[in-house]
């Protein structure tokens, strides 16, 4: 099995407590963990209705996937806790994606879950039972550097997780231990084989947790009723194109669901009006952005030269610069949308980033 260093100080009584969602990646770190000779304790936070999500696939923190995360741990032979924090999860996590929804903005729920319950409550409960490090799952690396720790991008770029991990603090990367940073996932798979975890062969998670069908808008009618009130299509000259029904089933660079028919070019989402209820629309060209202002910096790392920008997950990162708050791109970059993060990298090094409040047309800046 592969040797894992979890850089504890503690050269005697070490205890690491590692999050569990259930799945093969934590499963195999608590094994990891085990195997150093360390106190192992595994922790799974409950995030909602455990009813609701029972044999329920593609989820985490519910049902199914607490009972194989305490399966693994019977396994292993370590402690297992499960801690009840739906309210927190409904209130920080849910009921956000569905206001920024509401708003015009598209959410990131997983970096918002990361930012409260992941981390946040994690590490108080990591600490309260007296663990040297919180050690987790993602495809991320952990480096000690002269100054301090540092996040870097996951070795297999396939399943590098650093974009929902530009909000961790400095403090809480000296806390975390990402033992999986440096491994590609089938090499993790066939390490759960070798342990003999039942999970080995475990389909990996697919969409929101919360949100198993993929269904977002019907989840945000739900908890929002008002989502569903109609308003009008518009072009970029405020030409009523048609008619829509809720803002909720638009994002920004939407092409498919306007059915606007007539016109001489494809059409997509260029801005969501939320407050008017408009849905604006325009050519591909429309929606090239030249610049991004950001909220909630957070700094990993000097921003302060030559860097690249993500801005979506599954983007590439482009050529960019930070000017203060506003993130200038080299050039006009696409599907850039309010609501989501820009990540920012110096090669693998993740510098930090933050939240897109709004966006600089490309058109109106040329």
């Amino acid at each position: 099995m592969d040797a894992v260093d979890f850089q504890l100080d503690q050269p005697g009584r070490r205890r690491i407590v590692v999050a569990m969602s259930g799945g093969v990646d934590s499963s195999v770190v608590a094994a990891l963990a085990q195997a150093s000779g360390a106190e192992t304790i595994g922790v799974t936070l409950q995030l909602y209705d455990h009813g609701e999500a029972t044999g329920r696939t593609g989820a985490c923190c519910a049902g199914r996937d607490i009972r194989d995360a305490r399966a693994v741990c019977d396994r292993l032979g370590i402690a297992h806790y499960v801690f009840d924090h739906e309210s927190a999860f409904r209130r920080d996590v849910v009921d956000h994606f569905a206001d920024e929804y509401m708003a015009g903005r598209t959410p990131i729920p997983c970096v918002q879950c990361n930012m409260g319950p992941k981390f946040t409550d994690l590490f108080q409960l990591a600490r309260d039972l007296g663990a040297d490090c919180l050690a987790t799952g993602h495809y991320v690396r952990r480096v000690v550097e002269a100054d301090g720790s540092a996040l870097y991008r996951g070795a297999d770029p396939a399943r590098d997780q650093s974009y929902f991990l530009f909000a961790t603090t400095r403090d809480q990367l000296d806390f975390l231990r990402f033992p999986l940073g440096g491994l590609p996932k089938a090499r993790v798979r066939e390490l759960a084989a070798e342990m003999g975890l039942a999970v080995a062969a475990k389909p990996d998670s697919q969409d929101i947790c919360f949100v198993p069908d993929g269904d977002y808008a019907g989840l945000v009618r739900k908890l929002r009723p008002e989502a569903a009130t109609g308003g009008d299509i518009v072009d970029l000259a405020g030409r009523k194109l048609g008619e829509h029904r809720g803002i909720v089933n638009y994002t920004v660079g939407q092409r498919r669901g306007l059915e606007i028919g007539g016109q001489a070019e494809p059409l997509y989402v260029v801005r969501v009006e939320a407050d008017a209820r408009r849905v604006v629309v325009g050519p591909r060209a429309a929606l090239a952005v030249a610049a991004a202002r950001l909220e909630d910096l957070n700094r990993l790392g000097p921003m302060d030269g030559p860097l690249t920008a993500k801005v979506r997950s599954m983007a590439k990162p482009v050529a960019a610069r930070l000017l203060g708050d506003r993130l200038v791109f080299d050039a006009p970059e696409y599907g850039v949308s309010p609501g989501q993060a820009a990540v920012l990298y110096a090669g693998d090094h993740v510098l930090g980033g933050g939240w897109i409040a709004e966006t600089e047309a490309a058109l109106a800046a040329a």
